[in-house]
C-alpha cells in the first residue's frame, strides 16, 4: 500500500462519509485488521463512534471482519474497494447506457445506499421516476422490477451474502460475529415478488400549508405494518461485472481502431468481436485469460440482427483477426466452420502497451517515442544499436535513454563477461519491463486524481460564499415562480447576483468541470492498468 493510495482513500472516505469514517478507514488501512476496542484506542475516537463508522464502512463493503479462534473480531479495510467510489458516475453511466434512466437509478441507489432490498430499490427509484415526470404521469412498479430483473440476469447485481438460517434446539452461545454465506446458483436468483403499485410524488408545500402540521398528524397504520416480502434478502451493484464490461469496450475500440480503418465495410471486424464478448459476458469469469471457445457458425447467428454480411465474408473477417500480429483472436480448433476464442491477457497486455507508449510520446516527445517502442521490438538492445537503429545521433539517443531510465520508463540489465563485473567487460543492454512501467504509472496515475481532487475542493471552498448566495437566489426564484411570480419581480432577485460574481461562477463551474473530467480520464487509465497488473499476477 503507497502513499499515493492511502491519501487517495482518505480523500475519498472524507468526500462521501466525512471526517470519522475518513478517520477510521484510514487507520484500518494503515495498520491493517485490528479489534474494535484497539481502534478506539489508537483513534481517540469514542466507542460508539467507531462502531457507526464501522457500520458505514461494512455496509458499503469497504470493511470486512472475521472471527479468530479465541473469538475476537478483527476489521479489516478494503482499499481497492474504497479506491472503486472514483468510478461511481462510470457505473451509474454505464446503467444509464445499457438500461435507460430506470437503470441508472437503481445502480445509483444501490451505490449510494451500498446495499438494500429490491422492494426498497424499486420504490424508491418509481417514487424519484415519477417525480420527474409530468402532472398526471407514474412509474409503475412491475416496469421498474422487470429492469431489476434485467440487470440481475446479466449479472449487474447481485444478492448479498445472509445468515443461514440455524435450528432453535441448538443451546450453544450465539457467535460473536455473523457468518455470511452465499452459493453461486443463489447469487443472481431474484425473489418472485408481485410489487403492485406506482411511484408517488412528494407532498407540495401548498398541500402542506392547507392541511395539518406534520407533528399533529394522526399516524395511520403504524400498528399494523405488512411484513416485507423479500426480508433479508439484500442485493448490491456487481463491480467486477462492470469491469468486465469495461474491458470488453476497451477491446472494442481497440479492434476498431486498427483494423476497421482499413476495411471498406466500416465497424465489421469490431461488431464481430463485440458479438463474441456479448456471447462469452455470462459464461466467461471475468480472470480468465480466453474467453470460451466459439465457432464460426455460432458467431454468425448471434450477429445483430440486419447486420447484412454473410458466412463467408465473417469467415474472412475472422481469419484477418486471427492472423493480425496482437493476437487478440486466436483459432483454437476447425469444427463448426472453425472455433475463435479471444485473447483476454495479450488484448490488456497491448492496451497497457499502448497507454505507456502514449504517455512516453506526450512527457519525452515523438522522438523517444521512436526508441521506447523499438526496445520493446526488440526486447534487448544495447547503446549502439538503439543510435543505429532509430537513427538518432549518438548523443542525443543518449540523453533520451536516461530520461527515460530516470523516468523508470526503460531498465538496463547489466550481462558481465566476468565475475568481477567489470565495466570494460560487460554487456549493459536496455530492455522495458511493462509490469514495472505500469506499477510505477499506477502510482503516478494515483497521485494525479489525488492533487486533482485536492484542487477541485480549494476551488470550492474559495468560492463557498459565492456559491451559498447563488443557490439561496435560486431557491428564492424557485419558490416565486411556484407561486406564480411576474417576470419584473423575478428579474429584480436575479439581479442580486452581480456581472462580475456571475462571470465568477462560470470561471468556477468550467473549472470544475474540466476537473471533474480529469479525474474521469485519469481513472480509465488507471483501470487499463490496473486490468493488465491483476491479468499478469494472476498468468506467473
Amino acid at each position: 500500500m503507497t502513499q499515493a493510495e492511502i491519501k487517495l482513500c482518505s480523500l475519498l472516505l472524507q468526500e462521501h462519509f466525512g471526517e470519522i469514517v475518513e478517520k477510521i478507514g484510514v487507520h484500518l488501512i494503515r495498520t491493517g485488521s485490528q479489534p474494535l476496542r484497539v481502534i478506539a484506542h489508537d483513534t481517540g475516537t469514542s466507542l460508539d463512534q467507531v462502531k457507526k463508522a464501522l457500520c458505514v464502512l461494512i455496509q458499503h463493503n469497504l470493511v470486512i471482519y472475521q472471527v479468530h479462534k479465541r473469538g475476537v473480531v478483527e476489521y479489516e479495510a478494503q482499499c481497492s474497494r474504497v479506491l472503486r467510489m472514483l468510478r461511481y458516475p462510470r457505473y451509474i453511466y454505464t446503467a444509464k447506457t445499457l438500461y435507460s434512466d430506470t437503470g441508472e437509478l437503481i445502480v445509483e441507489e444501490l451505490l449510494l445506499n451500498g446495499k438494500m432490498t429490491m422492494s426498497a430499490v424499486v420504490k424508491k427509484v418509481a417514487d424519484r421516476l415519477t417525480e420527474t415526470m409530468e402532472d398526471g404521469k407514474t412509474m409503475d412498479y412491475a416496469e421498474v422490477s422487470n429492469t431489476f430483473v434485467r440487470l440481475a440476469d446479466t449479472h449487474f447485481v447481485q444478492r448479498c451474502p445472509w445468515v443461514p438460517a440455524t435450528e432453535n434446539s441448538d443451546p450453544g452461545p450465539p457467535p460473536p460475529a455473523p457468518i455470511l454465506v452465499i452459493s453461486e446458483k443463489d447469487m443472481y436468483l431474484v425473489p418472485k415478488l408481485s410489487l403492485i403499485g406506482k411511484g408517488k410524488r412528494r407532498r407540495s408545500s401548498d398541500e402542506d400549508a392547507a392541511g395539518e402540521p406534520k407533528a399533529k398528524r394522526p399516524k395511520y397504520g403504524t400498528d399494523n405494518k405488512e411484513p416485507i416480502p423479500d426480508d433479508g434478502i439484500y442485493w448490491q451493484a456487481n463491480l467486477d461485472r462492470f469491469h468486465q464490461h469495461f474491458r470488453d469496450q476497451a477491446i472494442v475500440s481497440a479492434v476498431a481502431n486498427r483494423m476497421d480503418q482499413f476495411t471498406f465495410q466500416t465497424q465489421t471486424s469490431s461488431e464481430v468481436v463485440r458479438t463474441m464478448l456479448r456471447m462469452s459476458e455470462i459464461t466467461t469469469p471475468s480472470t480468465d485469460p480466453f474467453t470460451q471457445p466459439l465457432s464460426s457458425n455460432e458467431i454468425f447467428r448471434s450477429l445483430p440482427v440486419g447486420y447484412n454480411i454473410s458466412k463467408q465474408v465473417l469467415d474472412q473477417y475472422l481469419t484477418l483477426l486471427a492472423d493480425d500480429p496482437l493476437e487478440f483472436v486466436g483459432k483454437s480448433g476447425d469444427s463448426g466452420g472453425g472455433m475463435y476464442v479471444i485473447n483476454l491477457h495479450k488484448a490488456l497486455g497491448s492496451l497497457a502497451t499502448a497507454t505507456l507508449e502514449s504517455v512516453v510520446q506526450e512527457r519525452f516527445g515523438s522522438r523517444c517515442a521512436r526508441i521506447f517502442r523499438l526496445v520493446l521490438q526488440k526486447k534487448h538492445l544495447e547503446q549502439k544499436q538503439v543510435e543505429d537503429f532509430a537513427m538518432i545521433p549518438a548523443k542525443e539517443a543518449k540523453d533520451m535513454l536516461y530520461k527515460m531510465l530516470s523516468g523508470n520508463f526503460i531498465s538496463l540489465q547489466e550481462i558481465p563477461k566476468t565475475p568481477d563485473h567489470a565495466p570494460s567487460r560487460t554487456f549493459y543492454l536496455y530492455t522495458v519491463n511493462i509490469l514495472s512501467a505500469a506499477r510505477m504509472l499506477l502510482h503516478r496515475c494515483y497521485k494525479s486524481i489525488a492533487n486533482l481532487i485536492e484542487r477541485r475542493q480549494f476551488e470550492t471552498k474559495e468560492n463557498k460564499r459565492l456559491l451559498e448566495k447563488s443557490q439561496r437566489v435560486e431557491a428564492i426564484i424557485a419558490s416565486m415562480q411556484a407561486t406564480g411570480a411576474e417576470e419584473v419581480q423575478l428579474q429584480e432577485i436575479e439581479e442580486m447576483i452581480t456581472a462580475p460574481e456571475r462571470q465568477q461562477l462560470e470561471t468556477l463551474k468550467r473549472n470544475v468541470n474540466k476537473l471533474d473530467a480529469s479525474e474521469i480520464q485519469v481513472d480509465e487509465t488507471i483501470f487499463l492498468l490496473e486490468s493488465y497488473i491483476e491479468s499478469t499476477m494472476k498468468r506467473q
